[in-house]
């Protein structure tokens, strides 16, 4: 079985042929995806697909793009929203400076609140960080010191450094299908060291499609084709490394087990 760790499917792109994005993916192996949200109008669509489809999980947050549009959103918030039953993860939160489309300290004090939700309610991190390594690393340093939390860090492009002090902190990592691109051999070099029992796997569906899939909309089912590419840089077989990510999805994401 292959797990999309990260989607949106409620995005443009995928939500208008909803239903036979969900079945080609089936088809494919496919029997977990987690249903990301950027922003607090989306919420109620996210968790509502989740509670339609039994094979689909919810993440509840706001995206660092969009913190200066959410500052009202604190805490107390996202433990409300994250008790339902569907919702197994909080974010995708971060910074990203790359796009500056919210001021930087707004990004992270939306950052440090919900690291603070994700350690009153147990549930994990979705870490969105773009060309802000420094700052995040040193967040999520502080943040762990104020107490323990777990997470993952979506659509990992960043330093093998980076890499090896987020495993060290006990974050995981996700690959998107940007390792099978060409250009991306830093990202290579580091997917094929990374210990088997912290990696994950997503396609960022809509956006991200794997070779051979470039040109079209991401989508679930494409998580097969980037786990593939995955299993012959690192000299693993398929259905090990299928396997092997699908119970990390499932050990991460717990509430997803029940």
């Amino acid at each position: 079985m292959f797990a999309d760790s990260h989607c949106h499917l409620n995005y443009k792109g995928v939500f208008e042929q909803q239903q036979q994005v969900l079945g080609r993916a089936r088809a494919r192996g496919v029997g977990a995806m987690l249903n990301i949200s950027t922003r607090e109008s989306e919420w109620d669509a996210v968790i509502a697909t989740a509670e339609r489809e039994p094979d689909v999980w919810a993440a509840i947050g706001i995206h660092p793009n969009e913190a200066d549009h959410y500052p009202d959103i604190g805490r107390a918030t996202l433990i409300a929203r994250a008790a339902h039953p569907r919702v197994v993860a909080i974010g995708e939160t971060g910074l990203d400076y790359f796009y500056e489309r919210s001021d930087r300290i707004r990004q992270q004090a939306s950052f440090r609140t919900h690291i603070a939700a994700c350690r009153d309610t147990g549930l994990p991190l979705i870490v969105h960080t773009r060309d802000a390594e420094a700052d995040t690393l040193a967040i999520l340093r502080d943040e762990m010191e104020q107490g323990a939390y777990t997470g993952v860090i979506h659509c990992f492009t960043a330093s093998g450094a980076f890499a090896d002090a987020a495993l060290a902190l006990g974050l995981y990592i996700s690959i998107s299908g940007i390792v099978t691109f060409k250009n991306a051999r830093d990202l290579q070099e580091t997917a094929a060291r990374l210990p088997i029992d912290r990696l994950l796997i997503e396609t960022d569906a809509p956006f991200l499609a794997p070779v051979p899939n470039r040109g079209k909309p991401g989508e679930p089912a494409f998580v097969a084709d980037t786990a593939a590419f995955l299993a012959a840089l690192r000299g693993e077989p398929l259905d090990m490394l299928a396997a092997r990510t699908a119970d990390n999805f499932f050990t991460l994401f717990g509430k997803a087990r029940g």
